[in-house]
């Protein structure tokens, strides 16, 4: 065997050495797994044809390291809200101010952690014939308490893609079923409460979603999030509900006054 050949044959045994480190490191490396409960109630109300605004009320609960149970502790309240205005038929600009109570949340190192969040946002529709896809930007500032009980600002954007497909009709109204698919990838500031991580985390959401009427939805979705942290990498899976509500009090005070209106015989 000549000394060229010699010299490719370790070359190709130390690449191979390295991938199988490289593959064992990965199936091998510390992650933590937790199950948790994302809940979400949403109030819109329409303003006029070009605004609107929206009230977000929601809690998480989780796992611990200490239990599976999937409601072990109430890790997250939140509260938020939001204007919207609808630039084109295609383009929907949004920017919200919201305050989450961050009690005992894995992400952070399960401390307590109030924080103030601001974000804009810009969703592109893509309409099509028997299903809907949409690409959304945001851009988040987190002002977050850390360990020491100091304040960090914390920028991270997110970019995600969704797919709705209605099933039993081509368009979204009373009566419909429909799924719902979409895939988020983040990407942050470092900061010492959420670590020094430029790539936060990537999110799979996938489940179905029911218009009770053209103002009452809900959707029931699976989420798995991989967190990937200097201090060890997370996995979530979460079972996610949120239900929607549309000019809920304007619907109310219809029927309200509908059922109260005077009943006129005929003389």
């Amino acid at each position: 065997m000549s000394s060229k050949n010699a010299h490719n044959t370790i070359l190709k045994k130390r690449y191979l050495i390295l991938v199988i480190f490289s593959i064992t490191s990965i199936i091998y490396g510390q992650t933590t797994t937790y199950n948790q409960f994302w809940n979400e109630y949403q109030f819109n109300k329409t303003i006029n044809k070009k605004w609107s605004v929206e009230l977000n009320l929601g809690a998480v609960y989780s796992s611990t390291a200490s239990s599976s149970n999937i409601f072990d502790e109430n890790t997250q309240r939140s509260i938020r809200g939001w204007g919207h205005y609808y630039l084109t038929p295609r383009w929907k600009l949004s920017s919200f101010l919201a305050y989450n109570h961050n009690k005992d949340v894995p992400e952070i190192g399960q401390f307590e952690s109030p924080e103030w969040r601001f974000a804009l946002q810009g969703i592109y529709y893509f309409h099509k014939t028997g299903y809907t896809l949409s690409t959304r930007m945001r851009l988040e500032l987190r002002h977050m308490k850390n360990e020491d009980d100091n304040y960090d600002n914390v920028l991270r954007y997110r970019q995600q893609i969704k797919y709705i497909k209605p099933i039993n009709s081509k368009v979204l109204r009373e009566g419909v079923v429909y799924a719902i698919a979409s895939e988020e990838v983040y990407f942050k500031s470092g900061a010492k409460v959420t670590g020094e991580n430029f790539f936060d985390r990537n999110r799979l959401n996938i489940g179905a979603g029911y218009l009770f009427t053209d103002d009452i939805q809900v959707e029931l979705t699976y989420a798995n999030e991989y967190l990937p942290r200097n201090s060890g990498n997370q996995t979530v899976n979460a079972a996610s509900l949120t239900v929607t509500f549309n000019n809920l009090f304007k619907n109310l005070n219809k029927k309200l006054f509908h059922n109260n209106e005077p009943v006129i015989e005929d003389q």
